[in-house]
């Protein structure tokens, strides 16, 4: 079990994740937020999560009862004074994240690391830091109570110890740590993620099929595989000469657009303010609720999966 003192800065759908990840370990929690009340529903939210581990069998009752108790709330940035590990978890606002930064630099012990669980790179965070080198970013994946990807890139300031602590403490949560040797806008599973978008929605805009063509193509090809080799392994499975030369082939006609199709932008233009939700599918016909369900319900059971393994 864990004994170092987290404390996670923001309790939105990372901050409450990421304390529930670290509290599940064994961890002493603060989570810190704006105001008492979205702190409260936070912490709503983690038990309901903590029901649906035990309904799919990976804790017991009795380890789901005991996460609560070792989670703190706070609405002061100061509580996170004596953590040995700070993850910012905030919204996407550079300025504000500076600020966190600086603030937390001046209060933190000078042996604490700060993490930021965003995918700013950490140069980006320590203008305002004096010791830049204890800066690191842990880039978590939503759900990140399900997801198991953790991607930490210390960048050109941190000091290796950092990096390899951080490490040694995400794993030991049950979660698989990668390391970047270098900072990149996004890091790498945001870029895979969006390079693979782009194409689906370039492949819609220019009239070549509809959305649940594309998604069907996906599921039902490569995406059978991806669980089980990455991009990479499955090139050089699949023969290097022959993916080399058919990348020569194909890539110069793969879509590099500097910005999303100007069709996305109209969509959203047409359903806002009708209270539909917005997207290439009309999701009027759709059940979306049970969509989501039965990703959850799939991602619960790779992480049945992986525990198995261990």
């Amino acid at each position: 079990m864990g004994s170092e003192r987290i404390a996670v800065i923001g309790n939105g759908i990372i901050g409450h994740g990421t304390t529930q990840v670290f509290a599940m370990a064994g961890h002493p929690v603060t989570m810190i937020g704006r105001n008492p009340a979205s702190l409260a529903t936070a912490v709503e939210r983690i038990k309901a999560s903590l029901k649906d581990f035990v309904a799919h069998g990976i804790v017991t009752q009795g380890e789901a009862d005991a996460v609560p108790g070792r989670i703190k709330t706070s609405v002061a940035l100061e509580d996170a004074r004596d953590a040995d590990f700070v993850l910012e978890a905030v919204t996407e606002d550079l300025p504000l994240k500076i600020e966190i930064f600086a603030k937390l630099d001046a209060l933190c012990r000078p042996d604490a690391i700060l993490a930021s669980s965003s995918g700013q790179p950490a140069s980006a965070l320590v203008t305002k830091v004096g010791r830049k080198a204890r800066v690191i970013a842990a880039h978590f994946w939503y759900p990140p109570q399900l997801i198991p990807l953790v991607e930490i890139c210390g960048g050109p300031h941190c000091a290796p110890e950092v990096v390899g602590r951080t490490v040694e403490l995400i794993r030991a949560t049950g979660k698989t740590p990668v390391v970047i040797d270098k900072e990149v806008k996004g890091f790498i599973g945001n870029r895979l993620q969006f390079a693979l978008l782009r194409e689906a929605w370039a492949l819609w805009a220019d009239g070549v099929a509809k959305p649940e063509v594309i998604d069907a193509v996906v599921r039902t090809s490569f995406g059978r595989r991806v669980g089980i080799t990455g991009p990479i392994e499955s090139a050089d499975i699949g023969g290097l000469e022959t993916m080399y030369n058919f990348a020569r082939f194909l890539q110069p006609d793969i879509s590099t657009a500097p910005e999303p199709p100007a069709k996305i932008a109209e969509v959203l233009k047409q359903k806002q303010g009708t209270g539909e939700w917005p997207g290439l599918y009309d999701w009027k016909s759709r059940d979306r609720d049970a969509l989501v369900k039965r990703r959850m319900d799939e991602l619960f059971r790779w992480l049945a999966e992986d525990r198995r393994k261990k």
